[in-house]
């Protein structure tokens, strides 16, 4: 009999796409200068799609495969009791405290360096982590309560309900269907709800409140895909159908971007069900050289990432806001230590362009050392 990834420890495939996940963000959050990037490691500037925006909807479907094995033995005879979800509420809470802390450890390093007073007004509330603990816990107890029918048709409205309520509600001064970074009904709602503690300021904040109901579907996805997989024998013809069903995703967001287009800042639903296309085709790949060809020296270095993806990210978070607020040398015009190392280590020798692309690749070996040799201590940070 085949074997089948519900009677593994773990889906190694999974960790080894989450290290992807993880390594390609930490290659796009640190070039060595914001005005040197390659385009594809920039994300759109409003509607449209580049390779990185691919990557943050890639760690919400991830969160949701890893749900459908986290959650697998509750079932309608088996219910979870009180603790599961405190345990949920207690994982969602701490990445959400994780967000504040990058959020707030730039205006707290201006305090201690220079004695400038935090203004607590402007800070923003909402961010990446933000968003996945949000969109995690929401779907979290979606998952536990509803049977897998509903699960459907939970996605259906909210992807259908998002599309209908941003074309249809009028937004005060510029009225319904407008899709601009100032007149669109999520910047509309971030503005009334967080006030001045959005992105920048505002007009509007890409992790909003309103846009992480799409977001939830995108960790639904993940949940659907990774129940499936539980009961699939391990072998290329499980690979070939996530292949068709990422392409199935990919052709239909596509069209549905025609008349709501894909963007990654609005979280647009056919930006959902086209980043869902990406994510199972990319999961194929790993699935199918990693479970069924068994190559996972191959995949073992992306595996360490992504294994502490959340100590990666808020690691690399911290070292980076210290790096930018702390100076080498005095006076006004002293460089940053961030810019420094990029002009003296990198760009003197391989340009401004190149520079930067390599001052981002380094940062990633560099993490990668770090978390390699964690892993060989089995530390491992378990929300």
């Amino acid at each position: 009999m085949a074997q089948l990834i519900s009677n593994t420890k773990r889906l190694v495939s999974l960790d080894v796409f989450r290290g992807i996940a993880i390594a390609s963000m930490i290659l796009v959050n640190n070039p060595g200068s914001w005005k040197y990037i390659y385009p594809p490691l920039e994300h759109a500037p409003w509607h449209g799609c580049t390779p990185t925006d691919l990557i943050f909807p890639s760690f919400l479907f991830i969160v949701g495969v890893a749900m459908a094995f986290s959650f697998a033995k509750y079932t309608d005879d088996n219910r979870p009791d009180i603790k599961v979800y405190w345990r949920i509420l207690r994982r969602g809470a701490l990445l959400f405290g994780f967000g504040l802390l990058l959020a707030i450890f730039s205006p707290f390093l201006d305090l201690i360096l220079k004695g400038a007073p935090i203004d607590f007004g402007k800070l923003r509330i909402m961010g990446v982590l933000q968003r996945i603990s949000l969109a995690y816990m929401l779907a979290s107890f979606a998952v536990l309560n509803l049977k897998r029918r509903l699960l459907w048709v939970l996605a259906l409205i909210l992807l259908i309900g998002y599309w209908a309520a941003m074309q249809l509600i009028p937004v005060p001064g510029y009225g319904a269907g407008n899709l601009s970074p100032e007149g669109n009904l999520a910047g509309y709602i971030d503005r009334l709800i967080l006030g001045t503690h959005i992105f920048k300021g505002g007009p509007f904040d890409p992790e909003g409140l309103f846009s992480t109901l799409p977001a939830v579907v995108t960790v639904l996805f993940g949940y659907f895909t990774g129940a499936w997989l539980r009961i699939q024998a391990i072998k290329s013809r499980t690979s070939v159908n996530l292949a068709i069903f990422g392409l199935i995703c990919v052709i239909i967001g596509h069209f549905w971007g025609l008349i709501f287009p894909i963007n990654k800042q609005l979280w647009t639903s056919s930006y959902v069900v086209y980043t869902a296309g990406w994510a199972l085709l990319l999961l194929a790949l790993c699935y199918e050289l990693i479970e069924v060809r068994r190559l996972k020296r191959l995949g073992f270095p992306l595996e360490v990432m992504g294994l502490n993806a959340i100590f990666l990210f808020v690691g690399s978070g911290l070292l980076a806001r210290i790096l930018n607020k702390t100076q080498i040398g005095v006076g006004e015009k002293a460089p940053s230590t961030y810019t420094w190392i990029y002009e003296n280590l990198f760009a003197s020798w391989a340009g401004a362009m190149n520079g930067s692309f390599f001052f981002a690749i380094t940062t990633v070996l560099f993490w990668w050392v770090i978390l390699y040799a964690m892993y060989r201590r089995r530390w491992f940070l378990k929300l």
